[in-house]
């Protein structure tokens, strides 16, 4: 396929992981293992929330939309990847390597918002206990939920014709194992300084600020807890917040860690195992982090089970 004078790439190469070949079928089954985890996992929260009235809450409408997300966002890069390990010719596309981004940042960036969304829910719970049925009602819940699906719409739409307006010519071999967006701006041939500049500011806006409110947030649920000090209202608030926290943890860690603060040794193998950790392990540790110590999700799974032996009876 020819533009003008150049030749413009039909297809990338994803060179995957940096496996010995002696070692991909192990890597393989492991890979196998924990994309089938995150599945499960998180197909059991959305079906619990959606078959279990007591859950029918505002923390656990958010919680089935995180989980759906964690689903889709271990789906986006895991498959590919599954296939290209144990194929000869490992590529992809033009227009499947664009979708494959635009999908990456929308479920990535919709994980994001609902982070802070579930943060706000946390701060309004401990810190206005009294008024959080007025406060959280159903309207602002769809509202809220509504929102995080429709900004991440725009930004990921952005970024996705933003890209497809560049030129790519001799270079085709992506040195990861999913189509990012900063990898194939180092193979255009086109001038990627608006892509770049673009980056910069909505990449402040999705993480830094999220980031930031999330912060702010339990700032103000630690003041609270200061303000009237107790064993049970440390207890009630740590078990309320530390499942999100945790997950917060995992996720802004390696996100901010390798996008936000890079340093001068990143080397695209290190980049590819910081990447693992929030597109692979983070969705797979989620629904165990929100499952384990949750009386409501252990209860609702036992009930779930029990209505289905008194119809199989």
């Amino acid at each position: 396929m020819t533009r003008g004078n150049q030749t413009v790439i039909a297809e990338f190469l994803l060179l995957g992981l940096p496996i010995q070949p002696e070692h991909k079928h192990l890597f393989y089954v492991l890979f196998l293992a924990m994309y089938l985890t995150t599945v499960l996992g998180n197909l059991i929260i959305v079906v619990l929330i959606l078959l279990d009235s007591h859950l029918h809450t505002p923390m656990y409408l958010f919680l089935s939309n995180l989980s759906f997300s964690d689903l889709c966002f271990s789906s986006v890069t895991m498959p590919k990847l599954l296939q290209i390990m144990n194929s000869q010719v490992p590529s992809i596309s033009y227009a499947g390597c664009l979708s494959q981004m635009y999908f990456y940042l929308f479920f990535g960036d919709l994980e994001s918002f609902l982070l802070v969304v579930m943060a706000y829910d946390r701060y309004v719970a401990i810190c206005f206990p009294l008024h959080y049925t007025s406060i959280m009602s159903p309207k602002l819940c769809l509202t809220l939920v509504a929102l995080s699906w429709v900004l991440t719409t725009f930004h990921a739409l952005l970024h996705t014709l933003l890209m497809a307006r560049l030129s790519f010519c001799a270079d085709n071999v992506i040195h990861h194992f999913f189509c990012d967006i900063s990898t194939l701006l180092k193979l255009s041939c086109s001038d990627t300084h608006v892509n770049e500049v673009v980056i910069f500011v909505m990449g402040g806006i999705i993480l830094v600020i999220p980031f930031l409110l999330i912060t702010m947030s339990y700032a103000g649920i630690v003041s609270s807890i200061l303000k009237v000090p107790s064993a049970r209202g440390i207890r009630k608030a740590f078990s309320t917040c530390g499942s999100h926290l945790s997950v917060v943890s995992l996720f802004y860690g390696t996100v901010i860690g390798l996008y936000l603060i890079p340093s001068a040794d990143n080397s695209p193998v290190k980049e590819t195992v910081m990447s693992m950790m929030y597109t692979v392990v983070t969705p797979m540790l989620n629904p165990f982090i929100y499952s384990l110590r949750n009386r409501d999700i252990k209860g609702a799974l036992g009930r779930v089970i029990c209505k289905k032996k008194i119809f199989c009876l």
